[in-house]
Order: structure tokens, then C-alpha cells, then sequence
């Protein structure tokens, strides 16, 4: 196949999987708050914002220790656990309970076991691309329903330049990427870009992301994430043209943060708002916004120079949500959650 169509046709996965996580949270909203998965008792409160916030810092942290001492499986076990967890969730709303025991889904829980197990024995990327929309889709959904507009905004501004610093200052998502990628979860999204890749057999992914632009690994030159989850892509232009990759890397986290606003901006619309095929304007902007970003983002990418992810595209969904929000004739302050406290 032309490299072209290649690329394209990788672009396209791209673009899928983010689909997949949005419209995946926006369905999952109401049934999140039926079923009492709200996680705070006041979404309005900003405080929510930076208790997440500090909760990332942490982890980050953590991973990075974690890697230094050679603790990387226990990483991966807490990951692929999470994992199943969430999924859980999912699956405990959309599966009819068919089979109880004790008022548990057992088929809700043997589907998310079986992900989990599918990760820790069988990590391809079709695995981990599909883990990672359902998780994907899990997180953006929950933290929607728990984080208000004002919140929400926070919390993507925040990880923007967040994101932007550990790529372009720091460089310490580079050193975790090292090791997020040899662990083979559904941090990253993997994306194939020819038929005979496998990444079970792909065993540079991780030297590559931590170079930062270095040598080609055995695999060829490919754009990673750097941050395995907060949304940063590299590229290794070394050797080869971005055009002769296997394979593109993208953080999970650069699909959820921004559909977090698409899910707030959908579960806290106003009753009255315009809708377009029964989605609130508002969100259905800020997921144009989303794209938008995410089709500048890559093609920087395939530049073959390493960009923060989460500026682009969480700098996209802000703006097309409040294009979408002055065009329902929400006022400004109220679209940024301020009328509380005005």
C-alpha cells in the first residue's frame, strides 16, 4: 500500500477511536447517573479540578520511581486492574443482568475480567486500542458527570499547559514514556500503519519514546506519545521520512480529557438548549472543537517533530464549546460556569 494511504488510513483509526470514546461518553452520562456513579456532591466546585490535578502529579511521580526501581510489572498489574474496573462500570449499565448473584451482573463481570486477562496475555493492538475505548469512554463519562462546566474548563486548561511544560520544559514525560510503552496497556493508543505490524513483537517503542528523536529502534521510526496519557506525540525523523513508520502512538488521556467537556458540556446543559440529533449543541461544538485539534495535531505530528498533544486539542473542544454555547444563546458567564459565583 502507498505510505500515503497508509498515514491516512492510520489517521483515520485516530480519528475513530476518539469517536468511539465521545459519543461513547455521551451515552453513558444518564445511564453513570442512574446507576449513582457520581463522584462528588457538588459538580459545581472547581476544588474538584485540582484534586485530579494533584492526583495526575502523583501518579506521575509514582510511575517514574516505579520505573527506576524496576517495580514497571507492578505498574502494569494497577493499570490492567483499572483497567477491568472500569470497564466494569460500563458493562454493569449496558449488559442486561441476566445471570445475579447477589444482585451482581456476572456477565457484566466476566466481560471485564476477560479484558483484563486479554490485556495481560494477548497485548496486541487491536486489544489495547479496544481497552482503551472502553475505558476511554468510562473515565470521560464519569468525570462529566462529575465536573461541572467551570470544572471541567479548569481542569483542561490546567493539563493543557500541564502537558505543554513536561514536553516542551521538563521533558520528564519523555523518561515516563520509556517505560509506559513497554508495558503494553491501553495508555497508549497503538496504530497500526501496515498490515503485518504486530505490536507484541515490537520491542523499541520505549527506547524511541525516551531518546526524544533518537535512533530508529527495530520496528522503524514512529511518532510517540511521551506521556503515555496526558497526550504528547514524538516523532523520529532520524532516519526515515514520517511517512515510513509502522506505527503511530497517541496517549489514551489525549482522547479522554477533552471529551470530559463533551460529557459536562451534554450532562449540564440547560433543558431549553438547542440539540442536533438530541445532543446539545454545545457539546456536539466542543467535539467539532475536539477534531479540529486533533487533525492540526497530527499533521505537526507527521512533521516529524514531537508536539504536546492536550494544547491542540483541549485549546479545540474549549473554543467549539463556547461557539456552540453563544450560538444556543447561553450567555458567557453561564457557559463558563461562573454565574454561581457572580
Amino acid at each position: 500500500m502507498d505510505q500515503r494511504w497508509r498515514v491516512a488510513a492510520g489517521c483515520g483509526l485516530v480519528a475513530v477511536i476518539f469517536l468511539v470514546v465521545q459519543l461513547g461518553a455521551l451515552a453513558l452520562v444518564q445511564p453513570f447517573k442512574a446507576a449513582g456513579y457520581q463522584a462528588v456532591e457538588d459538580p459545581s466546585d472547581p476544588t474538584n479540578s485540582v484534586v485530579y490535578v494533584l492526583g495526575i502529579l502523583v501518579a506521575t511521580a509514582v510511575m517514574l520511581l516505579a520505573f527506576k526501581y524496576d517495580a514497571d510489572q507492578l505498574i502494569r498489574g494497577l493499570i490492567v486492574l483499572s483497567g477491568s474496573w472500569l470497564a466494569l462500570y460500563v458493562f454493569q449499565v449496558v449488559v442486561p443482568p441476566l445471570v445475579t448473584v447477589q444482585g451482581i451482573n456476572i456477565v457484566a463481570v466476566g466481560l471485564a475480567v476477560a479484558l483484563g486477562v486479554g490485556l495481560l496475555v494477548h497485548p496486541e493492538w487491536y486489544v489495547v486500542d479496544a481497552a482503551g475505548a472502553v475505558m476511554g469512554a468510562a473515565g470521560a463519562g464519569l468525570f462529566g458527570i462529575s465536573f461541572g462546566l467551570l470544572p471541567a474548563l479548569v481542569l483542561l486548561t490546567v493539563l493543557a499547559v500541564y502537558d505543554a511544560i513536561s514536553v516542551y520544559g521538563t521533558e520528564h514525560m519523555l523518561t515516563l514514556a520509556s517505560g509506559v510503552m513497554d508495558l503494553k496497556v491501553p495508555v497508549v493508543l497503538v496504530i497500526p500503519l501496515s498490515l503485518s505490524y504486530s505490536f507484541l513483537d515490537d520491542g523499541g517503542a520505549g527506547e524511541a519514546a525516551a531518546d526524544g528523536g533518537g535512533p530508529a529502534t527495530d520496528e522503524g521510526d514512529r511518532a510517540t506519545d511521551a506521556d503515555g496519557g496526558d497526550g504528547d506525540e514524538q516523532a523520529d525523523a532520524t532516519d526515515s521520512t514520517p511517512l515510513e513508520r509502522d506505527a503511530l502512538f497517541i496517549g489514551l488521556g489525549d482522547a479522554v480529557i477533552p471529551t470530559v467537556l463533551v460529557a459536562s458540556a451534554a450532562f449540564f446543559a440547560p433543558e431549553s438548549v438547542a440539540t442536533v440529533l438530541g445532543t446539545p449543541l454545545p457539546a456536539v461544538t466542543a467535539m467539532v472543537g475536539t477534531f479540529a485539534g486533533l487533525a492540526a495535531l497530527l499533521w505537526m505530528v507527521l512533521k516529524g517533530r514531537a508536539h504536546a498533544g492536550l494544547p491542540l486539542l483541549n485549546g479545540g473542544t474549549i473554543a467549539g464549546y463556547l461557539v456552540g454555547s453563544l450560538a444556543a444563546g447561553i450567555a458567557l458567564v453561564d457557559a463558563l460556569g461562573l454565574g454561581p459565583y457572580l
